[in-house]
């Protein structure tokens, strides 16, 4: 019961995690405007994976695809391809645990077989995970760097403009932090991580327990003449004994061992 528990909670945990993968891929949320000291909030912009928005005060919000591939950053196009590379895996992992499943009998198919099929799955499962875990860490890392290099630029081109007597004036850029998509990510990426450590963990149960000897079964021929019975020489001995007694003419004569 308890492996059958097992088995059931990583399917449906690593299934959570992997449709939260498919949703952080999809937001558009994966890095937002910093409003800290900005007094600019008519417009607040957002960026996501495949496309970059605008939304006004107003409540209307425009988003723009990225058009370009070459374009993009090397360690953005990373991103891309590991979230990808997740679902890609997620899918191959949830159709092979519908299959792996105890309560769910296909044919003949014996717990050994279930047990295979279950530790695949999970192996799919943490596979999934640890690429949506790193392609997030990959892109917060990034939003992180460039926006200290970002604040490090405003006030160095405030230095610069208050040795020209403008007071220290500080330039105003747009800076980005973390966006809803990337705590997204991060959550599905560990339930999928767990889930698919759990179905692991119940391949183990549903492994049959093997003995410490195995039986062995001999079939020995009737015709071997090693095998042969004491009884069964003596029977054979009487009966050539009286075929010898036998005249031509079809008589037989009696011998030693008819008295007996």
């Amino acid at each position: 019961m308890s492996v059958t528990m097992c088995q059931t909670m990583g399917f449906v945990v690593s299934t959570l995690g992997f449709a939260g993968i498919i949703v952080s891929t999809c937001l558009d949320m994966w890095s937002t405007q910093d409003l800290y000291d900005n007094p600019v909030t008519a417009v607040f912009t957002f960026q996501g994976l495949w496309r970059s928005c605008v939304q006004q005060s107003s409540g209307f919000t425009e988003c723009r695809p990225y058009y370009t591939i070459l374009g993009l950053p090397a360690m953005f196009q990373a991103v891309r391809a590991l979230m990808i590379v997740g679902i890609v895996l997620g899918c191959i992992g949830l159709l092979v645990a519908i299959f792996s499943l105890k309560c769910i009998r296909i044919g003949n198919m014996e717990d050994s077989a279930k047990a295979k099929i279950t530790l695949t799955s999970g192996i799919m499962f943490i596979l999934a995970g640890l690429c949506s875990i790193i392609g997030v860490s990959v892109f917060a890392n990034m939003l992180v760097t460039n926006f200290w290099m970002t604040t490090a630029n405003m006030y160095t081109g405030g230095a610069i403009s208050g040795m020209g007597g403008m007071g220290g004036l500080q330039t105003l850029q747009t800076r980005y932090t973390f966006g809803a998509a990337l705590f997204v990510g991060w959550i599905a990426g560990g339930l999928t991580l767990i889930g698919g450590v759990m179905m692991c963990l119940a391949c183990r149960g549903l492994m049959p327990e093997e003995t410490n000897y195995k039986a062995v079964s001999y079939h020995v021929s009737a015709k071997s003449p090693g095998y042969k019975t004491s009884a069964y020489e003596e029977k054979s001995k009487k009966s050539i004994y009286n075929e010898s007694r036998r005249s031509e003419d079809g008589k037989s004569y009696p011998s030693k061992y008819d008295y007996v």
